[in-house]
């Protein structure tokens, strides 16, 4: 008699439900925003620290100056930003977009960069990622899109079967 109630309980079930692949994609979607939180505030906190040459390095793009103001303000507090909504639930979904969306733009610019669209190479990003060669910078960028991207597809997936439960 037992057995049937806990057998009719499973009919209840979804059939895709599977505690143990919920609980391993929770933990990938844990990993992939603790790596872009440490990206993104890693790559805020050398821009700040080193302000002047961040500056520097900015005026040095081939970018009109006049957007150098809003640029290095912009992208470290976008960092911050997106790092600080990856932290919570509730806004882990668009901050992976927005994740993924930044990483684009830096993989766009990177390759532009490679495919020689410019007069001049210039400086890369701060801290050790400043190390990296271009191609280097690449592999880099590619890596955090495809995360990013696999973190944006769990997430959905884990809230599409929270909605099917």
């Amino acid at each position: 008699m037992a057995l049937g109630c806990f057998h009719s309980l499973n009919n209840l079930l979804p059939p895709t439900y599977n505690p143990f692949g919920i609980m391993r994609r929770k933990i990938i979607i844990e990993l992939i925003s603790s790596l872009l939180i440490l990206l993104f505030l890693y790559a805020s906190l050398s821009k700040w620290l080193d302000f002047k040459l961040f500056i520097g390095e900015m005026n040095n793009q081939p970018l009109p100056n006049w957007m150098t103001p809003y640029l290095v303000w912009s992208i470290p507090s976008i960092e911050v930003l997106i790092a600080l909504l990856l932290i919570f639930e509730k806004t882990r979904l668009p901050a992976l977009y927005a994740s993924l969306t930044l990483m684009l733009v830096f993989t766009i610019y990177t390759i532009v960069i490679l495919l020689h669209a410019f007069k001049y190479i210039p400086c890369s990003c701060g801290g050790v990622i400043r190390k990296l060669t271009w191609p280097q910078h690449l592999v880099f960028n590619l890596f955090f899109v495809v995360i990013s991207l696999a973190a944006i597809l769990l997430k959905r997936k884990e809230t599409e079967n929270a909605v099917a439960l």
